[in-house]
């Protein structure tokens, strides 16, 4: 049975199963070895998502050899703009993310939880392309704000002593990023910021002993089929 590599968070989730998406280029890396659960949820914070977790995860089913935990971006909305209904304050955030963390682990020991930060946020092209109908012309969230919740999710994963992704840090780190990472809202990832975030999504998990070297291919190659039995190969599956 192919291993389960569940997908958990927001838009930036939910959306990275289309065209050009971490989460599409990941299916497709690990397309004879494991399977992609997507569980994406456009909008949702970390308050949200603990209340919907037991839900979620019942629909998983067996264990998974791996979740990533993605939240942050719609926590980090400021309190007092447009979005204050996805706002989360800071230590509520921290401990949303700890006990999503926590019950994932009781459900399934085995399983690797990955966490990933917000991503920065391009004040600029955010500003131009305010959410909804707001014509406020003020920002709603900020790259400061958001670089606060990056941290305290960094502080998540060390006292929890799992690993995490730094990609508010990662795509800061290339020149052009606001323009050439960043999509046209200045909110969520480019086709080429999308690619950076699956290469780091690669390396966690072949860090924690998952990769195409390690799982199983399902089935005989083409190659080594045996015509007369697939579930024969000529080395003597």
């Amino acid at each position: 049975m192919r291993p389960l590599i569940v997908l958990f968070g927001d838009s930036h989730t939910e959306e990275s199963f289309r065209e050009g998406g971490w989460g599409a280029a990941l299916a497709h890396h690990f397309s004879r070895s494991a399977d992609i659960v997507l569980r994406g949820y456009n909008g949702y914070n970390t308050r949200w998502a603990l209340k919907v977790l037991d839900r979620v995860m019942d629909g998983v089913g067996r264990s998974p050899a791996a979740i990533t935990v993605f939240f942050g971006a719609n926590d980090a909305a400021l309190a007092d703009k447009y979005n204050r209904l996805q706002h989360v304050p800071l230590d509520e955030y921290k401990e949303n993310l700890q006990a999503i963390c926590s019950s994932i682990k009781e459900r399934w020991p085995s399983t690797i939880v990955i966490l990933i930060t917000p991503p920065p946020i391009y004040d600029e092209g955010l500003q131009k392309h305010p959410s909804g109908d707001d014509n406020s012309g003020e920002l709603e969230r900020t790259n400061v704000s958001t670089g606060d919740f990056a941290k305290a999710c960094i502080d998540v994963a060390n006292n929890s002593g799992v690993p995490v992704i730094d990609i508010w840090s990662e795509i800061q780190n290339y020149p052009d990023w606001e323009k050439s990472l960043l999509g046209w809202d200045g909110m969520h990832l480019s086709d080429q910021g999308n690619r950076i975030l699956f290469e780091e999504v690669v390396k966690e998990l072949k860090k924690a002993g998952m990769s195409l070297e390690t799982f199983p291919t399902d089935l005989p190659l083409f190659a080594n089929l045996d015509e007369k039995d697939p579930l024969k190969s000529f080395t003597g599956m």
